[in-house]
């Protein structure tokens, strides 16, 4: 489809090949500035242009965003103030779009008496429409949102800019990783320039202050006002807009009658300095509210069933040898307790029995026992062994086959790509989905394949055969997460619709629906002993279920941001999750509590695998790096680099030799580790 640049037009789609638009007569352009292809149009500017989604030929058909501006009338003021905003917009950007939260400017262009500002997309949704879709926030959201912008006002700010448009509609959360990102800087305005009182009071009423609005002039505080007012009607639902039309600014001093439920003291006070209609009562910086809403650290103490992430040995401990035996008596005691009388207790009480008596040596010169300090293990040498070209844009997730032996790949094209490891060569293309497949997983007997993507849909497919068995439907919003049972009956998957689901990967049937996220679920495994599902969500929540009864059985919280991967142990004891907060978190599952927190990373942490002998863990960030971590010290112990973009999967191969990362960038490396 080609897409007609007439603002006017009531039907712009046209099919390729067309000269003229069918519906407005309009010579129809196929490529602006001989780059940009226009798919549609995204939101009409009212007679001055409109904001169309497009794709740039230049950068592989990645997603951007054209901004047209084609004012009617020429030589009028409107015109000419229009003109201003639309050049002042295209060099903010280019100044902030440094900034991961603000698009980047990728041209500035006057075509066909026309003039064209194209920036960055982000894959997401404003705050207004989800809004729509939630109906209510809660404090700890409200106080997310915060955090999550207050930074990105620091950076505009300490760079002598103001944004003067803050409202629901310019913030924007990336589908990929949650952050909230700010739109539209065609009202931004120096901090330092001077404006007149006439004709330019440029914001949106309700949201922006009484010196913006009244006088023209605005500054840091304004912005937080409009912060302020944001949150207001995310919190409450009512719209600053409606208010203002009713009572003027009156509606700011008596905000909270409006609450839906109470709220934090905390957030309280925040909203109510923001809100403040005189300049001077109000918050001055970013750094004032940040200061007042950032939660107060507890002291830097392991809490309780936590440890400090590194094993300290003072000195040897000599045990006498009833002290060994009653010790191991209560051992026992302990698994018969834990796992009843069947070979699950046994094998997991031959394993820990293993573990202890190789540390346990004989001191024969005073007949007691001592115990020893562990071997650390040891990482051998990794090199990248091959890169592979993957899909048209990005790679979005990556799974080995349980024979090692071929790579299978998805991503933003609509596809899944078969390769093999050793040669890289390409052995199929699944198509199938109408939109970006974001999950994957496979059977444990290597003969099932089961995909989910944006278009709302589970497809499961014969591996062998590469053909389609059957389109699972159920999930209201985007499948991001799959996990297949050990015993390939049970297929479990996470969506943005905010639920859990359970399936017959047999038949393709929903057995149950597991309810209690608050937000999208990005992240979903299943225990080696198939008895246990994990998820993990966008409202930094993991919830622990009991898979043959459906049921909630504990919920690990304490999370400062979004959870974005979590991963079992090859034992299944201990359960790794990542965070956008740069973080890595290892749990004791069956206690719900966090053993210690592996930190390094400088950007968030998108995916993470466990090696098959369950000594190291892998993970993958925005970085663009890879980091191999020792799991029982915590230790970072190697660094990988090579990937151009984010890093969005990582996975072993089953024999542990080899390390597979898929990227942003559009390849996957294989990288090979000897002893």
């Amino acid at each position: 489809m080609i897409c007609c640049l007439n603002p006017d037009c009531l039907s712009p789609l046209n099919s390729d090949g067309k000269k003229s638009c069918q519906s407005c007569g309009t010579p129809l352009v196929s490529l602006l500035r001989n780059r940009f292809r226009v798919i549609r149009v995204l939101s009409d500017e009212g007679g001055f242009g409109r904001t169309y989604l497009s794709e740039d030929q230049d950068k592989l058909n990645e997603r951007c965003v054209i901004k047209q501006l084609a004012p009617k009338f020429q030589g009028t003021w409107s015109q000419k103030k229009a003109v201003e905003l639309f050049a002042q917009e295209a060099k903010r950007l280019q100044e902030l779009g440094e900034h991961p939260q603000i698009p980047t400017l990728l041209a500035y262009f006057e075509q066909d008496n026309c003039m064209y500002l194209v920036q960055q997309f982000v894959n997401g949704q404003n705050l207004l429409k989800e809004l729509q879709q939630r109906k209510n926030y809660r404090s700890g959201e409200i106080q997310a949102i915060l955090l999550d912008l207050l930074p990105v006002l620091k950076f505009i700010h300490d760079r002598g800019v103001i944004h003067r448009d803050i409202k629901p509609e310019n913030v924007i959360r990336c589908r990929t990783d949650g952050r909230l990102n700010l739109i539209d800087f065609g009202s931004s305005k120096q901090l330092t320039a001077k404006v007149q009182n006439f004709g330019t009071s440029i914001g949106s009423h309700g949201y922006s202050p009484l010196e913006q609005i009244r006088d023209g002039k605005a500054y840091a505080a304004s912005d937080l006002f409009a912060l302020g007012a944001t949150c207001f009607h995310l919190l409450t639902g009512v719209s600053p807009f409606q208010l203002w039309m009713e009572h003027g600014y009156g509606w700011v001093t008596h905000w909270r009658q409006y609450l839906r439920s109470p709220i934090t003291p905390e957030l309280d006070f925040v909203l109510d300095k923001l809100l403040q209609k005189e300049l001077k009562d109000r918050y001055t910086s970013a750094d004032e509210v940040l200061q007042d809403i950032t939660p107060k650290q507890q002291l830097a103490l392991p809490a309780a069933g936590q440890t400090s992430g590194k094993l300290l040995i003072t000195k040897t401990q000599y045990l006498p040898p009833k002290s060994v035996l009653l010790k191991t008596v209560v051992l026992v005691s302990a698994f018969v307790l834990l796992f009843g009388f069947n070979e699950s207790w046994y094998n997991q009480y031959r394993r820990i029995y293993s573990s202890l008596s190789s540390r346990l040596t004989n001191n024969s010169s005073r007949g007691q026992v001592v115990l020893a300090q562990p071997q650390k293990p040891t990482l051998g040498n990794i090199t990248l062994a091959n890169t592979l070209k993957g899909h048209k844009n990005s790679v979005a997730a990556i799974a080995i086959t349980p024979d090692g032996q071929i790579i299978v790949s998805c991503g933003d094209d609509n596809t899944i790509k078969l390769s093999h490891l050793a040669t890289g060569a390409e052995i199929a293309t699944l198509q199938g989905h109408s939109q970006k497949v974001n999950a994957i997983a496979i059977s444990p007997d290597g003969k099932i394949l089961v995909s989910g993507s944006d278009d709302n849909t589970i497809k499961v497919w014969n591996l062998q055969t590469k053909a389609e068995i059957r389109t699972i439907y159920g999930h209201s919003d985007a499948v991001h997460a799959l996990a297949i049972s050990p015993n390939g009956k049970t297929l479990v998957s996470g969506s943005d619709d905010n639920t859990v689901k359970v399936w017959n990967l047999a038949t393709g049937r929903r057995i149950d629906t597991l309810i209690g996220h608050t937000f999208w679920v990005r992240s979903v495994a299943i225990s080696p002993d198939g008895v246990t599902i994990a998820s993990g969500s966008f409202d930094k929540t993991i919830k622990i279920w009991d898979l043959d009864k459906a049921s909630l059985t504990h919920t690990l919280a304490g999370n400062s941001e979004t959870i974005t991967a979590i991963a079992f142990s090859p034992n299944g004891t201990t359960l790794a999750s990542a965070s956008r907060d740069r973080t890595i978190k290892i749990w004791n599952v069956a206690k719900g509590t966090r053993v210690r927190t592996l930190s390094g990373s400088t950007e968030t942490v998108t995916a993470i695998a466990f090696s098959p002998d369950g000594l190291f863990l892998a993970s993958a960030s925005r970085d663009r790096t890879i980091k191999l971590w020792n799991l029982e010290t915590g230790e970072e112990l190697r660094t990988l680099e090579g990937h151009e973009n984010t890093v969005t999967s990582v996975t072993f191969t089953p024999d542990g030799r080899s390390l597979i990362s898929g990227s942003e960038d559009n390849t996957i490396k294989v990288w090979q580790i000897s002893n």
